[in-house]
C-alpha cells in the first residue's frame, strides 16, 4: 500500500483552510503558500506516474479497510497521468492569475483554488462510484466560488446556469448510484466489475438504466451535445483563469466514461450491448459540428473559445466512442492537447481584454503588447483548430486513422475535416479583426480603451503553456506509445480489479495474461 497515492488529495484539503485561516489578509502569503503546494503536487504527480510507468497499480486503503467495504484510492498510468496534466495546468494558471492580480480581485481565490483541485484530483483517483459522486461536488462547490470571483451581474448570471446543470446531473448520479446499489451490492468500481459480469440476461433491466444515467452524468460534465448548454455562458462570464483552469473539469466527464464503461460496462459486456454506440457517438459528432460552428459565429473572442472547448470536447468523445484500444490512446493524446490550447486561448482572451478593455470581435485601435498578443494568438489558434505542425494536427489524424475500419468512418472522417476548415475561418477571422484590421484604425481618443500592457509574468506563463504544446508535438511518437499502452491496460483490466481486492499492502505490477 502506498501513502503517497493519497497526497494529491490531502495536500490541497490541508492547505486551503490554512489560507483561510492564517493568511486570509496577506495576499502575498497566500501566493506564496498557494504556488509551492502546486509545485510540490507536480513532484508527487510526477513521482507517482513514473512509479506506474511499467504497469504498476498503486492503492491506498483508508483506515486499513480492504476493498470493497473501505474506501480505496487507486492510481494506474491513467489516473496518474490526469493528475499530472492538471498539476501542471494549474502551476501556469496560478502564475497567470498572480501576475494578471485576478487572485487580489476577489476573496478567497487561493483557498478556493486549493479545494478545487482536491476534487479534480480526487475525481481521478477514487476507485468508488460514490467517493466519485463526492468529488464532483466538491469540485463544483469550489468552482462556483470561482466562477463568481470578482463579482458582477453577468458572471453571476452565469454561475447560476452552471450550478443548475450541474445539480442535475447530481441528481442523476444520486439516482444511478441507487440503481446500481440495489442491484450489486457495492459501488467498489473493482468490485462492481466482477459483480455486473455475473448478472443474467433476464435481470438486466436495473443496471442498464443505471449505465444510461451514468453516461448522461458525465456527458453533462463532458458538455456533450443537448447537454452542452451551461458551458459557452459559463466559461465566458468566468475569470480567465478561472476558465483555463476549467478547462480539465470537462475531461473528468471523458475520464469518467473512460474508466467506468471499460471496466464496469466494457463494450463486450453482454448486459449492456450496444449501449456504447446508441447514441454516444451521433452526439460526438453533432458537438463537434455545434462547437465549431459556434467558433465561425461567435461575437466575443472569449466566446469563441468556449465554442472551441464544446468543439474539441466532441473530437475526445468522438475517439473515445469507438471503444477501442487504438480510439482510446487516441483520445488520450487528444485530452492532454485540447487542456493546453484551450487554457492557453482563455488566457490570450484576457491578454487582449487588458491590452483593448474589451474582447469584442470588432475592428478597433490598436493595443498595448500587439505583436506578443497576436504571436500567443496564433499559436493557439493552430493548435486548436489542429493546423500542422502542432499536435492537433497529430491528434486529429490518430482520431481519424483509428476509426479507419469501422462502420461510421464516412461520417466521421467528413465531419472532422469539414469543422477543421469552419475552425480555420472561424480563428482566422477572429485574428484579423483583432490584429490585422486594427492597424487601419487611427487611435481616437474617444475610442480608445484601457491600455494597460500585461504583466511579463502573465505573458511567461501563456507561454509556458504554449511551450508544452511544442514538447507534446515533439514527443508525440513517445507519448502516443504511452497512451497505446495505457488503453491495452484498461482493455484489460484484471490487473487493476485483483490488486484491488485482493493484492496484499504491497505494489504489484500487472499479471500477464495467458
Amino acid at each position: 500500500m502506498s501513502h503517497w497515492i493519497i497526497a494529491p488529495i490531502i495536500l490541497p484539503a490541508f492547505l486551503a483552510p490554512f489560507i483561510v485561516l492564517a493568511a486570509r489578509h496577506h495576499i502575498g502569503i497566500q501566493r506564496v503558500f498557494s504556488v509551492a503546494g502546486v509545485a510540490a503536487l507536480i513532484a508527487i504527480a510526477a513521482g507517482l506516474a513514473w512509479q506506474v510507468s511499467d504497469g504498476s497499480v498503486i492503492y491506498y486503503r483508508l483506515s486499513d479497510w480492504a476493498a470493497p467495504f473501505g474506501i480505496v484510492v487507486v492510481g494506474d498510468r491513467l489516473s496518474t497521468l490526469m493528475v499530472l496534466l492538471t498539476s501542471v495546468l494549474a502551476l501556469f494558471v496560478l502564475l497567470y492569475a498572480i501576475g494578471s492580480g485576478w487572485d487580489d480581485r476577489g476573496r478567497h481565490f487561493h483557498a478556493l483554488f486549493q479545494f478545487q483541485l482536491m476534487g479534480i484530483l480526487g475525481a481521478f483517483l477514487t476507485g468508488d462510484l460514490f467517493n466519485l459522486f463526492v468529488f464532483f461536488e466538491v469540485l463544483l462547490i469550489a468552482s462556483y466560488g470561482l466562477m463568481i470571483h470578482a463579482g458582477g451581474n453577468a458572471r453571476l448570471r452565469a454561475g447560476v446556469q452552471y450550478v443548475l446543470f450541474n445539480l442535475i446531473g447530481s441528481t442523476l448520479f444520486l439516482f444511478a448510484l441507487g440503481s446500481i446499489y440495489a442491484e450489486t451490492g457495492t459501488l467498489n468500481m473493482a468490485d462492481l466489475a466482477e459483480r455486473v459480469a455475473m448478472i443474467g440476461p433476464d435481470e438486466t433491466v436495473g443496471i442498464r438504466v443505471a449505465a444510461v444515467l451514468l453516461i448522461l452524468v458525465f456527458a453533462i460534465k463532458a458538455a456533450l451535445v443537448p447537454l452542452h448548454f451551461w458551458l459557452p455562458s459559463s466559461y465566458a462570464e468566468a475569470p480567465a483563469p478561472v476558465a483555463a483552469l476549467f478547462a480539465i473539469m470537462t475531461k473528468v466527464g471523458a475520464y469518467a466514461i473512460i474508466r467506468v464503461y471499460t471496466l464496469i460496462f466494457p463494450p463486450d459486456l453482454e448486459v449492456t450491448a450496444g449501449l456504447h454506440d446508441l447514441w454516444l457517438q451521433p452526439a460526438a459528432l453533432i458537438s463537434l459540428a455545434i462547437g465549431m460552428i459556434g467558433v465561425l459565429a461567435a461575437g466575443k473572442l472569449d466566446r469563441l473559445v468556449a465554442y472551441s472547448v464544446v468543439g474539441s470536447m466532441g473530437m475526445v468523445m468522438i475517439a473515445i466512442s469507438l471503444f477501442s484500444p487504438e480510439g482510446i490512446a487516441a483520445a488520450l493524446y487528444y485530452i492532454v492537447h485540447s487542456t493546453l490550447a484551450a487554457a492557453a486561448l482563455f488566457l490570450v482572451s484576457d491578454l487582449v481584454r487588458t491590452g483593448r478593455g474589451n474582447v469584442d470581435l470588432t475592428a478597433q485601435p490598436p493595443m498595448s503588447g500587439t505583436a506578443l498578443t497576436a504571436g500567443l494568438f496564433f499559436a493557439g489558434a493552430i493548435a486548436m483548430a489542429g493546423l500542422p505542425p502542432l499536435s492537433g494536427f497529430l491528434g486529429k489524424l490518430l482520431i481519424l486513422e483509428a476509426s479507419f475500419d469501422t462502420s461510421a468512418m464516412l461520417w466521421i472522417w467528413v465531419v472532422v475535416l469539414s469543422s477543421s476548415l469552419i475552425s480555420v475561418v472561424g480563428f482566422a477571422r477572429a485574428g484579423s479583426v483583432l490584429f490585422w484590421k486594427a492597424h487601419g484604425i487611427e487611435a481616437l481618443e474617444e475610442a480608445e480603451a484601457a491600455t494597460q500592457r500585461p504583466s511579463k509574468l502573465s505573458y511567461a506563463a501563456v507561454g509556458g503553456l504554449l511551450a508544452l504544446l511544442f514538447a507534446h508535438t515533439v514527443f508525440a511518437g513517445h507519448v502516443h506509445r504511452y497512451t497505446t499502452s495505457m488503453a491495452a491496460e484498461l482493455f484489460a483490466p484484471d490487473a487493476y480489479k485483483s490488486i484491488v481486492l485482493d493484492t496484499p499492502g504491497k505494489l504489484s505490477k500487472p499479471k500477464e495474461s495467458h
